[in-house]
């Protein structure tokens, strides 16, 4: 099986595994006017039913982290891709908003662990040069579920109901779970189907994930500047995403009057600018990250420069009076912004240690998570009471986006993660650069 490169066998199971993720994620925004009409809940309250999901995601986004360093990302997958097809299955069972809002909550902590398992998973069973590359992949996948949700959830709700969907979407993830624990592993050398050469290939430039005694611990690499500078442009590239995620299929019914039938495509298609975002950003990356004599300098570029652009497609979808230039604008944001958030992950490689890599990665999504749980109930109070409503709510996240990238331009520095000057043979699990 895929012998010599078995590593392309997780790559796949964790792209599938977004799709499911992204795909059960958007059910609610996809059915929101079913569920607003049968439930009777005002913007305003359909905008913290979709918080709550972030408020909690936030939460276990770092506390994931920290599992799947202690335990491991295959035994962290596995349960909470159990528990969220649950809650996800639970969300057609609801009769009124306090209960959709509690089973929102448990289904949000829940998909928590999503990202910072897979960049553990990721930063387990690929070497440094194909990072990128193999994030672009794996998370490409997200933005494809966002795609097909629309035309899938639609049908589903048509011919089942909108309760029974969400029971239908349940059922999907504890397949894959079944797949992933057959399959997968901690670590490439835990696994019969890696090969010698592939396992050598894939630690020939990661060190062994074991800090030289006496260097820096874990609160440094939390507390310091460039951690926190991520954190903060990864919060301006997600908080548009959740607009989109759980406002764009309302945007197009509501204020483009488009019909459910052309729904599936206006609010499925530009998720496919995200996937290619996702897929062509990680080799662009990756490019750049080759030529370059200073690793993180390169990740900046491939990820300040793309927010910059989405940005601006974000400012001009208020000024656009036809669906498909909305369609395309909304295209080209998430397309943007895909590739910005893909290379931004690998910029984490580049100042964080091998053995630290879920913890912190799961503090910066923890934080930049935040704009989860302000962005749609922020966004469904501008609609309803903001006189220009979703032009607003545009306009706020094209401000954030150009917080974010100065953020990451002043915050994140060229600069070695300092260790202990008396190390081991052990290399430095840092940045390749001078």
């Amino acid at each position: 099986m895929t012998k010599g490169r078995y590593r392309l066998v997780i790559a796949v199971l964790l792209f599938a595994l977004g799709m499911i993720n992204y795909t059960d994620r958007a059910a609610v925004g996809i059915l929101a006017p079913q569920i607003q009409h049968d439930l009777h809940i005002t913007p305003s309250q359909l905008g913290w039913v979709f918080s709550a999901f972030f408020f909690s995601y936030a939460i276990f986004a770092f506390l994931g982290g920290y599992l799947s360093d202690k335990f491991g990302p295959k035994r962290t997958f596995g349960v909470a891709v159990v528990s969220w097809s649950i809650f996800c299955s639970l969300t057609g069972a609801v009769a009124t908003l306090s209960p959709l809002i509690f089973v929102r909550l448990f289904f949000g902590a829940s998909e928590g662990p999503m990202n910072s398992t897979t960049n553990r998973m990721v930063t387990n069973w690929f070497p440094r040069k194909e990072t990128a590359r193999a994030l672009g992949f794996t998370l490409s996948g997200q933005n494809l579920g966002s795609a097909v949700a629309a035309p899938l959830v639609i049908s589903l709700g048509y011919f089942f109901g909108w309760r029974l969907a969400f029971v239908v979407l349940g059922a999907i993830g504890i397949l894959w779970c079944v797949l992933w624990l057959g399959f997968a592993s901690d670590r490439p050398a835990e696994s019969r189907h890696v090969t010698p050469e592939e396992l050598a290939h894939i630690t020939s430039d990661r060190s062994e994930a074991v800090l030289p005694k006496g260097s820096a611990p874990l609160r440094h690499y939390i507390l310091r500047k460039s951690t926190w500078g991520l954190a903060l442009g990864l919060f301006a590239l997600l908080y548009p995403l959740y607009i989109f995620v759980s406002w764009m299929p309302s945007y197009f019914t509501n204020v483009m009057h488009v019909t459910p039938t052309g729904l599936s495509v206006a609010a499925g298609v530009p998720w496919i600018g995200g996937f290619l975002g996702y897929f062509l950003g990680g080799f662009i990356s990756d490019l750049f990250f080759k030529r370059s004599e200073n690793g993180l300098k390169a990740r900046k570029t491939t990820t300040i420069v793309p927010l910059l652009l989405a940005t601006m497609t974000l400012s001009a979808i208020p000024s656009v009076q036809s669906v498909s230039a909305a369609v395309i604008l909304f295209t080209l944001s998430l397309f943007a912004l895909s590739m910005a958030t893909q290379s931004l992950w690998a910029m984490i490689h580049e100042v964080t240690p091998v053995i630290y890599m879920g913890t912190v990665g799961g503090f910066i999504h923890f934080l930049a998570n935040m704009s989860g749980v302000i962005a749609p109930a922020l966004t469904g109070y501008v609609i309803e009471h903001a006189a220009s409503g979703y032009a607003s709510a545009f306009w706020i996240a094209a401000g954030i986006g150009l917080c974010g990238a100065l953020s990451m331009l002043l915050l994140v520095h060229n600069k070695r993660i300092p260790l202990h000057e008396h190390t081991s043979s052990t290399a430095p699990l840092t940045t390749r650069h001078p």
